[in-house]
């Protein structure tokens, strides 16, 4: 006889409902995030849009500046490089001292079109995006997007050392904030919606929707930590911009890379050695960066002609390097230098180490020049020339001095960039994923995530995005939450009153309102009927409005001067709801109810009182009945 019985009616029930119950939970795990989700989806063909409109902005700009006026073509290009047909390269001889005269020119105008209508439009943009996220509840003035575009294009595309990342993060960010703000969206979902605009952008201009949906959660933060409700939209926003974008430029990895990988445990050794070597690199990056940053902010003068100035240095430095080491020196220290990273991938054998060792500091310093001194443009895009050239040049020592370790200069350039950027800006993981998207290096994903570890663990405190902050615990759009959880728990039952208050009824007169609060030290007074049921409450705010108007004061009630939509609480509702409502309801007093149908008023609750038990609890004292204080009788 078979063991197996009969299956029960209950059983064969709960095998039916599972499907529907799972449906279910789906459904309540997306709902609240429901709206944010379908506008990330109008932020990514926007951003996908922007990043189009910024590519060519810059492509344009670089053709028609560099190569038109003073004959400087980088080669190789990219293979990623679109080639447009109206940006043919022309024969215009090269004028290596064009080359200090069109940025200074770039430089000047991006200065004035900056701080004429935009001056948080300077610098390299993300860290203006992750300022906004933190401390300003995600708002960014419309007008930043498009001052970037035009600023940024004039700073990379006259020959300033830049990149386009900061730019697009910008110009993605501030459609997320201007889109969030027309809709009246609260501020938590503005936030998110900034993220995800940055996300999206960085996602599209660098063809790299992965790393662009995890850059967008983890920059936000110097410590290994990420903001989790923003992954699922910046996912959405970054694939339908990298989607949008590349239906109009094609699909080719920004870079091309020869066939890469990593072979044996020994090379973990050299791998090693350039995570050490990368780390006092990016330390020197950083304080490169932002001790010429501080240079420029005391330069005495209007901010309007720093950058022209910073441009000009950025000039003579590369023409400097030009006379010294030949046109290949100029080619990574100018613009946006990828014709270095690409030579280094692909022919590494024709750069010496000292041209990858001056390639490497002079684009930190023209960086530095360029950005610190309040023009516009990214600081990944350099950081990526200089990781690699780094990376190529240990490759190359290496190889010549120590051969046993097997190691490929093409592949210490890719996880070059890797690691010098996981160490400059504290983000591991999606710099990581981004140099293997833009490279199509997937298979030293291992190497990288060693590099990118190590050199993240031995990197100091100091992080080229200056805005960031140490954790989700130090920032300032986080607090509302954590206090909340401080008052999870706790009910308002102990902060009440029991003794009688002060009631209106709907058809007190002015006078007689006048009288109430005249007595009281509460600033909101319930409205109730004759079974002092709530109808509303009467801020004395209203009340002073209406005192201003004295030939109206015999012909107004009490009911015209209440709110009837006020959210009464209840008397065992956790402090936490209670704070919740305070904030979302502006009043700083709420009536207290027995229950949300009959609404019988048995007391009120101020907000100071919620706070003072907020501070009590912080420090570990207990609530007890009466430390509230008394209402009114």
């Amino acid at each position: 006889m078979s063991d197996a019985s009969p299956q029960s009616p209950d059983d064969s029930a709960a095998n039916r409902s599972w499907w529907p119950e799972f449906l279910v939970l789906g459904q309540r795990r997306v709902r609240g995030q429901m709206r944010v989700l379908g506008l990330s989806i109008i932020v990514g063909i926007v951003a996908g849009l922007a990043a189009t409109v910024f590519y060519v902005a810059t492509e344009a700009a670089s053709h028609f500046a560099l190569d038109g006026l003073a004959g400087y073509r980088p080669e190789p290009a990219p293979a990623g490089e679109i080639k447009f047909s109206w940006m043919q390269p022309t024969d215009t001889t090269f004028r290596p001292w064009l080359l200090v005269l069109i940025p200074t020119v770039g430089g000047l105008l991006a200065g004035l079109i900056i701080y004429t209508f935009a001056p948080e439009a300077e610098g390299h943009g993300t860290d203006s995006a992750i300022a906004a996220y933190h401390r300003k509840q995600g708002y960014m003035r419309p007008i930043v997007p498009i001052v970037k575009i035009i600023a940024s294009a004039l700073t990379i595309g006259s020959g300033g050392s830049g990149g386009r990342e900061g730019p697009i993060a910008q110009i993605g960010a501030g459609f997320g904030s201007s889109l969030a703000d027309m809709l009246k969206l609260r501020p938590a979902e503005r936030r998110i919606l900034l993220a995800a605009g940055m996300g999206a952008g960085i996602g599209a201009i660098f063809r790299a929707p992965v790393a662009g949906a995890l850059f967008a959660a983890e920059v936000l933060y110097s410590s290994p930590e990420f903001e989790p409700e923003v992954i699922l939209p910046a996912a959405l926003s970054s694939v339908i911009a990298y989607s949008t974008f590349g239906a109009i430029f094609g699909w080719t990895p920004l870079f091309d890379t020869p066939e890469l990988a990593f072979g044996s445990p020994v090379q973990l050794v050299g791998y090693t050695l350039l995570a050490l070597a990368m780390v006092p690199l990016a330390m020197l990056y950083t304080r490169t960066f932002y001790g010429i940053t501080g240079l420029f902010k005391r330069m005495p003068g209007p901010p309007h002609i720093r950058p022209a100035i910073g441009a000009c240095l950025t000039g003579l430095l590369g023409v400097g390097l030009y006379f010294s080491f030949g046109e290949q020196a100029v080619l990574g220290v100018l613009s946006f230098g990828y014709a270095a990273v690409q030579q280094v991938l692909t022919e590494p054998e024709s750069m010496s180490i000292s041209l990858l060792a001056a390639l490497a500091l002079g684009k930190l310093l023209t960086t530095s020049l360029t950005i610190g001194s309040g023009g516009s443009g990214g600081v990944f895009g350099p950081s990526m020339v200089i990781g690699a050239c780094a990376g190529g040049a240990i490759g190359l020592a290496l190889r010549e001095y120590w051969p046993a370790l097997g190691a490929d200069p093409a592949s210490y350039a890719v996880v070059g960039m890797a690691g010098f950027f996981a160490a400059a800006a504290k983000t591991p993981f999606s710099t990581m994923i981004m140099v293997s998207e833009m490279t199509g290096g997937y298979l030293l994903l291992l190497p990288a995530l060693w590099v990118c570890t190590v050199s993240f663990m031995l990197s100091d405190r100091r992080s080229i995005y200056s805005q960031q902050v140490e954790s989700r615990t130090r920032s300032p759009a986080h607090q509302a939450s954590f206090v909340r959880q401080i008052l999870a728990g706790q009910t308002i039952s102990k902060l009440i009153s029991t003794g009688e208050m002060r009631v209106l009824k709907p058809r007190d007169s002015l006078a007689e309102v006048f009288h109430r609060f005249d007595d009281a030290t509460i600033a909101v007074m319930p409205v109730v009927d004759d079974n002092r049921r709530l109808v509303g409450v009467i801020d004395l705010e209203e009340v002073y409005l209406a005192s201003q108007a004295p030939s109206l004061l015999p012909l107004v009630l009490a009911a015209d001067l209440m709110h009837a939509d006020v959210s009464p609480v209840l008397a065992n509702e956790s402090l936490e709801n209670v704070y919740a409502t305070f904030v979302e309801s502006g009043y700083q007093a709420l009536p207290v109810v027995d229950n949300l149908e009959d609404r019988r008023v048995q007391g009120m609750i101020r907000r100071g009182e919620v706070a003072s038990a907020y501070l009590r609890l912080l420090y570990g004292r207990p609530l007890s009945a009466g430390s509230g204080s008394s209402t009114d009788s």
